[in-house]
């Protein structure tokens, strides 16, 4: 079969109770396409909140993630149905870059956040990805994805108290839209609560408009050459380590929804996020990582054709062609940043939790207590160090805590028989 071939399922019209439509298969062609248009709309509100938050431009962010999905699909020769949006692991890193070496140092970490894991994907197609899963246990991941989350609580301390009611309409439009949606809204809360207090804020005159009307309807999205700056780079690392586990996790997800055996893709799912997160970084966009999200609209459609994933990738890329719509997403008010940072940063946090729940780590043991409460401490607090040059923040030194301390401290524990 060839890349951009699949077989029709049944008549293409209907799914039938208990058949799903597999990735090697499709539906007629516009339902393929209002699948497709599903996925768009599934990613979109995490995909621009990172340019957002890190003020990259919204457009080069949406082109990337569409061009990074298609090189996803070709990589993995279509059996990884998967959107590649950008990651809120950049977050954290990309602000403390900027702040120090411009958009150029932080585009600079990104490219080189992509080679490592593009390396890693190699060598997890060669050697097997039980080593990952020796450095990386629940208790390691869950740890570094909560530091990563709760580092930035206060970034949204400053922007919410910058227009403190604009927050609170944001933040709460979020909660009520959660409670009452169980469905595809629910999957969307953050998005949509961040489009009410942006309204909201407009409508009381407190969004900036010059640069919409100024904005052209259709043009290429804006492109920016990164710079290397080793001390913009190394605050970078820790990102690796949470992309990996959340390709690995994609993986897994959707070997269990579609009862096909995927760990021969693995490797080629990592090395391709590695790619399309560097082309990105060389570009001017945010790096990418498989998306949960994507997964919910597989479950509600039982259609895991990667046909549907290519419309979506090539329709974000058209989507990234327009500069008005970016600019309208630029002028997101700081408020309903606040509001939209609150509920965001936190539930990253609470994944972090999720990851311990669901690999059921043991924390009557001492020695897990000790490293993730160590770990969160530093993190949270932004415990930093500076040596010459180089200065490790809270998330790195919080990573190293996790992973050195976990292994060390594990090894003389189970050297004396203490399991």
């Amino acid at each position: 079969m060839s890349l951009l071939s699949w077989k029709l399922h049944g008549n293409g019209k209907t799914v039938n109770a208990g058949e799903v439509v597999s990735t090697d298969e499709r539906l007629t062609w516009p339902r393929t396409i209002g699948v497709g248009l599903q996925h768009i709309a599934a990613m979109f509100g995490a995909t621009f909140l990172v340019p957002i938050i890190t003020g990259f431009p919204p457009t080069t962010t949406l082109f990337f993630s569409g061009i990074g999905t298609l090189i996803f699909l070709a990589m993995t020769k279509n059996k990884v149905p998967s959107y590649l949006g950008s990651s809120f692991a950049f977050l954290a890193p990309i602000a403390a870059a900027k702040t120090n070496g411009g958009m150029g140092a932080a585009l600079g970490g990104v490219v080189v956040t992509g080679v490592i894991l593009a390396v890693v994907g190699l060598i997890v197609k060669q050697a097997g990805i039980g080593w990952i899963n020796w450095m990386l246990p629940p208790v390691v991941t869950g740890t570094i994805v909560m530091v990563i989350g709760l580092n930035l609580a206060g970034a949204a301390k400053n922007n919410f108290v910058a227009a403190p009611m604009i927050g609170v309409i944001t933040l709460a439009s979020i909660g009520v839209i959660s409670a009452f949606s169980r469905g595809f809204m629910g999957r969307i809360s953050v998005f949509l609560g961040l489009f009410i207090g942006y309204l909201v804020a407009y409508i009381q005159g407190d969004v900036n408009t010059d640069g919409i009307k100024a904005a052209k309807w259709f043009a290429l999205p804006t492109f920016t050459n990164p710079t290397f700056d080793g001390k913009a780079i190394i605050l970078f690392l820790p990102v690796v380590l949470v992309l990996i586990a959340e390709n690995v996790g994609h993986v897994k997800a959707v070997a269990s929804m579609t009862g096909k055996d995927l760990d021969d893709q693995m490797g080629p799912a990592l090395m391709a996020d590695g790619v399309a997160t560097t082309l990105a970084g060389f570009g001017g966009g945010s790096g990418t990582t498989t998306y949960a999200e994507n997964i919910g609209v597989m479950a509600a459609t039982r259609v895991y054709s990667t046909a549907a994933y290519w419309i979506a990738g090539v329709g974000a890329i058209g989507l990234s062609l327009s500069p008005k719509f970016g600019a309208v997403l630029s002028a997101t008010p700081v408020g309903a940043l606040g509001g939209v940072g609150v509920a965001l940063f936190g539930m990253i946090g609470v994944v972090g939790a999720r990851i311990w729940i669901e690999g059921k780590v043991d924390f009557a043991n001492s020695t897990n207590l000790l490293i993730a409460g160590s770990a969160l401490i530093i993190g949270i607090a932004d415990m930093s160090w500076t040596r010459g040059d180089y200065t490790f923040n809270g998330i790195i030194n919080a990573t190293l805590v996790a992973i050195l301390g976990y292994r060390i401290l594990h090894s003389i524990a189970d050297a004396r028989g203490n399991k």
